[in-house]
């Protein structure tokens, strides 16, 4: 059973590509195989590659496997209070990420330039905070502190916002866009939300059932999405154009691993469905410049 599925994306340098699609379409396991951070076993990787600076990671030793975690790929997750240490304070599990990565910057001095980084107030006291001193927000502040302390190249958020408040969210994405503009990384967001993928990412790819069914530029995609799924979660969106307009839900379920249909795997829940979907399993295909789309009749769309 293939939690994800031939799934190819690429990421440039200080590009930010945002991974979309429910709960349970694959986009964490994609996430975490980069870093091959997915427990073997139980799981298995079964085929293709994972190129980090051209190095395929599924090759590497557990000694250099530790030599990329943090210092090429860095991950924040959407619990920091999860991930955080609740006994211990903040300041030192920053610094516990310098000694792996940079022990000659393990100072104070670096702690507090970190936090600055992120835009936390009155860092010279805030080092000295256990977690539970702070809030939902400033505790995810700390995470992306924590994740740059290796100066990586490029930057995981799995769903960073999910747990703060619409405010808390709008700026932990303008600490990222600006990060990343600053420090010249480059970022893969994951998310549920398409209604922040236009304020930040370049591109887009939209995950169901564990396959990329869609891959654009943010503005070509938001503008005119080309697959069913993707058309059905822009209409699932709240906008806010003055008109009160009723939603639009997306009928069943993700199907479940080793239970998807033999065809399409949106095929059940497409409101464009077609006899031929049922069987027939549709291949990622360019069908416009830099715009590949996971269906049969995409060509067709308008």
């Amino acid at each position: 059973m293939r939690a994800v599925d031939g799934v190819s994306l690429s990421i440039d340098a200080g590009e930010t590509v945002c991974l979309v699609g429910e709960s349970g379409c694959g986009k964490t396991v994609t996430a975490l195989s980069i870093g091959r951070l997915v427990p073997t076993p139980p799981a298995n990787y079964v085929g293709g590659q994972i190129l980090l600076n051209g190095r395929d990671v599924l090759k590497m030793s557990p000694t250099e496997l530790r030599g990329i975690r943090g210092a090429v790929v860095s991950y924040v997750f959407q619990e920091p209070s999860a991930s955080l240490n609740p006994v211990i304070r903040i300041g030192k599990q920053i610094k516990e990420s310098l000694k792996l990565h940079r022990p000659e910057k393990a100072t104070d001095e670096e702690v507090i330039r970190l936090l600055k980084l992120v835009r936390i107030p009155a860092p010279e006291s805030r080092i000295r905070n256990y977690p539970f001193e702070m809030s939902g927000g400033m505790q995810q502040r700390v995470m992306i502190a924590m994740a740059l302390a290796s100066e990586p190249k490029l930057l995981v958020a799995d769903e960073p916002t999910t747990a703060l408040d619409v405010t808390i969210q709008a700026q932990i994405l303008e600490l990222l866009l600006d990060l990343k503009q600053r420090l010249g990384m480059s970022i893969l967001l994951i998310t549920h939300n398409l209604g922040i993928v236009g304020d930040i990412a370049d591109r887009v790819a939209v995950m169901y059932a564990g396959q990329v069914v869609e891959l654009a530029p943010a503005r070509e995609l938001l503008r005119r999405p080309l697959h069913p799924y993707t058309k059905a979660l822009m209409n699932s969106v709240p906008q806010l154009n003055g008109q009160a307009t009723r939603l639009t839900a997306i009928t069943g379920n993700v199907p479940r691993i080793g239970n998807f249909p033999p065809g399409c795997r949106f095929f059940p829940r497409c409101p464009s469905a077609q006899a031929e979907c049922a069987n027939t399993m549709p291949e990622l295909l360019e069908v416009e410049p830099k715009r590949w789309v996971r269906c049969l009749y995409a060509n067709k769309s308008t």
